[in-house]
């Protein structure tokens, strides 16, 4: 039997004491439950330890033997060490300790990588354990063993951790309860947690090990699945919302508001929703769609619905270009009709807002539009029925949380014109009903994408002046406002490029304002261009976005704060600054902004880093406008926290799994996991008992939010 429990302090294992706990717990590591789940990331084969006289160079080796010689000084140093069959150097560089904790006669137990130097085998930078003549060692280890090698820091190393986690492993049974049920362990022929987890640590191969990982990897995954099988079991058994009726009268008036006939695709998608409104249950749909597909008359089709029953709806965008954008639209269809809008803004002047507010709060208001304004404590809506929240993925998730609890349970549509990769669908919104706008309306142009150097720059921007002298427009996109390091301005930069400038000191980043001075001063001289950036007041963006749409600029320069809402189908080119910086997703959202007309459309990417893989990853731009296999392809590439902000949504870091890698494992899980929430929502069987404290474990504090994403 173990003498610890999961939640034993760390500092009771041999060799931990109170202050290497305090190295631990700089790691997060503060029980021996934690210990026992912080894995290698990699392993390293331990032959055991060998007689000098049979090292074979480029191995790594364990040996043991009397120092006969020290030499060198601090903090370069080298002693010899002898086991009776041969001698052996072992030689330091750099290394804090001094002499003091090496003598002649001493027992040092070495190891490291076989070196040959001056015809001796030499061991450089080697681990060593350093003990008196008459000490009591145990038998030297003979056969391969597979050790573990840990992430350690300044505080404590790699060979530290290994050698505590060998104590516990050692003390018998371990203290880790199953958390799967045994009828689930049968079915996928999966090892027990413990076994697992000493296959995690030593292996005896590869096989082992990836049966370990498997494992636990499907663990991850069933609790994260379990999480969200959950919460939509019980928003659809406990929640009521509103019944909102669609009549043929109501369709045909809202649709009637509308100059032109929706898609097929459009359609498909309004009868989902239709369904939901008048289910008698609160619709949570996510409607996904690429860029220009037509998400926004969908969501505003959903809206007059409620408006059409007597009720209030409201829209909520990440940025005010985008609430504006989306106000644009919905004054253009509305004009001339019954329906009362108004769109909130954070920096409205306090008798305007509190106008607006009081009229929100008495009903005398239908539909609302803003940004983060909408979800401050002083807005209060008299029978909020329908709530959209557009580019869902920006907002934090107690952002929308507070929103939907403006009303009694609303009907709630999120939107992205990101597309969500299916693996980021099962997991960030596995709990929602997904809708897909797959086609975008007739009569668009088409767009090509070209990928080129700096050094083509005058090339690119005098062909562009042939064009908007010729009656088109363009977008200029830089990575930066200013010359400054930190002035990166927009909530919106591209984090990869600015956590890759940083850490690389790039340097060379092009701004904006050098860029707009650059072309007006150079290739663009004589032309109508305007600055766009988020360190601007809000009425000087909205003056220059107006005076774009009017055609009264040839082209803007701007940050990515145009990556989206606005939509001016005149413009027909996108030059991207830097486009290595940015990921796959973004630039298919900046490359968005055009084609939104019938002209044919061009996308220049100016790459400074061409080779490997950022020539790889642009080359998939060239390749396809598919936003589904872009975002697929950023998902591989940059991985699912870089590409969506997985932390926002309340879900646990995975310690094993990999959504990518292991998406057949994902699809198993969440197949078992809704059937364990179908059969038993209340985990009181005797089988699933183990699944609620182990889904309090891995979510902690967020599984309140389980409630709320």
């Amino acid at each position: 039997m173990s003498t610890f429990r999961s939640d034993s302090p760390i500092q009771y294992v041999k060799g931990v004491g109170p202050r290497k706990a305090e190295a631990f717990a700089t790691l997060g590591i503060h029980t021996v439950g934690g210990l026992l789940e912080y894995f290698p990331f990699r392993h390293e084969i331990d032959r055991g330890e060998a007689d000098i006289d049979e090292l074979v160079p480029g191995t790594n080796v364990t040996i043991r033997g009397e120092v006969t010689r020290l030499g060198g000084r601090p903090p370069a140093m080298r002693c010899v060490i002898d086991d009776g069959t041969g001698s052996c150097t072992l030689r330091w560089f750099n290394q804090p300790f001094g002499r003091q904790r090496l003598f002649r006669g001493a027992t040092v137990v070495a190891s490291g990588h076989v070196q040959i130097y001056n015809d001796r085998p030499e061991l450089v930078q080697p681990r060593i354990q350093v003990f008196e003549p008459d000490a009591l060692l145990c038998e030297q280890r003979q056969g391969t063993r597979r050790v573990g090698v840990y992430r350690g820091n300044a505080h404590i190393k790699s060979p530290t951790i290994s050698r505590v986690v060998q104590n516990v492993l050692t003390q018998g049974r371990l203290p880790v309860p199953e958390v799967i049920p045994p009828a689930l362990v049968r079915k996928h022929k999966l090892p027990t947690r413990e076994q697992a987890i000493r296959q995690m640590h030593s292996p005896a191969d590869d096989a082992q090990f990836k049966q370990a990982r498997t494992r636990l990897a499907y663990e991850e995954f069933l609790l994260m699945e379990l999480a969200l099988a959950l919460r939509r079991r019980k928003r659809l058994a406990l929640q009521t919302g509103r019944k909102l009726h669609v009549t043929r009268e109501i369709n045909d008036r809202i649709r009637a508001r509308f100059p032109f006939t929706l898609t097929k695709s459009q359609d498909t998608v309004l009868r989902e929703i239709v369904r939901d409104l008048q289910s008698g249950r609160p619709m949570t749909r996510l409607l996904q769609g690429d860029v220009g597909c037509g998400k926004t008359v969908v969501a505003l089709y959903a809206c007059l619905v409620a408006i059409a029953n007597g009720k209030q709806a409201a829209i909520m965008a990440p940025t005010e270009i985008l609430a504006q954008q989306h106000f644009a639209n919905i004054d253009r269809y509305l004009a001339d009709s019954r329906v009362r809008y108004v769109l909130l803004r954070g920096k409205l002047g306090k008798k305007q807002r509190d106008e607006i507010r009081t009229a929100i709060e008495r009903g005398e208001i239908d539909l609302v539009v803003g940004t983060q304004a909408l979800i401050q404590k002083d807005v209060a809506f008299d029978q909020l029925a329908m709530v959209v929240v557009d580019e869902q993925h920006k907002f934090g998730v107690m952002q929308r949380h507070k929103f939907r609890t403006k009303g009694p349970m609303p009907h709630y549509l999120v939107m992205t014109a990101t597309p969500i990769p299916r693996t980021l669908a099962m997991t960030v919104f596995g709990d929602l009903d997904v809708s897909i706008i797959k086609h975008s309306p007739p009569g668009r142009g088409r767009i090509i994408t070209k990928v080129v150097t700096p050094q083509k720059w005058e090339t690119v921007m005098g062909y562009v002046r042939q064009r908007v002298e010729a009656g088109e427009q363009a977008y200029v996109v830089c990575p930066l406002i200013g010359k400054k390091e930190d002035e990166t301005g927009d909530s919106s930069i591209p984090r990869i490029a600015y956590e890759q400038r940083r850490g690389s000191n790039a340097g060379g980043l092009i701004s904006v304002k050098a860029t707009h001075d650059k072309l007006v001063s150079g290739p663009w001289r004589g032309l109508d261009v305007g600055l766009l950036h988020g360190s601007l007041r809000p009425a000087e963006k909205q003056a220059t976005i107006e005076a774009f749409a009017a055609g009264r600029l040839h082209a803007v320069v701007s940050t990515t704060v145009v990556e989206v809402g606005v939509d001016v189908s005149n413009a027909t080119i996108m030059v991207v600054e830097h486009a290595d910086r940015y990921g796959l997703s973004q630039l298919h959202q900046l490359r968005g902004r055009v084609g939104r007309g019938s002209k044919e459309s061009l996308c220049v990417l100016i790459a400074r880093d061409r080779g490997g893989k950022s020539a790889q990853r642009l080359s998939v731009m060239t390749q396809t406008t598919d936003g589904f296999k872009i975002a697929e392809a950023d998902l591989r590439q940059r991985g699912p926290g870089q590409l969506f902000g997985t932390k926002q949504h309340g879900l646990p870091e995975l310690q094993v799994a990999d959504i990518i890698e292991d998406f057949g494992l994902l699809e198993q899980a969440r197949q078992d996991a809704f059937a364990i929430a179908a059969a038993d929502p209340e985990l009181t069987r005797p089988e699933n008992r183990a699944l609620l404290p182990a889904l309090k474990r891995v979510f902690g504090e967020k599984l309140a939010l389980i409630d709320a994403a």
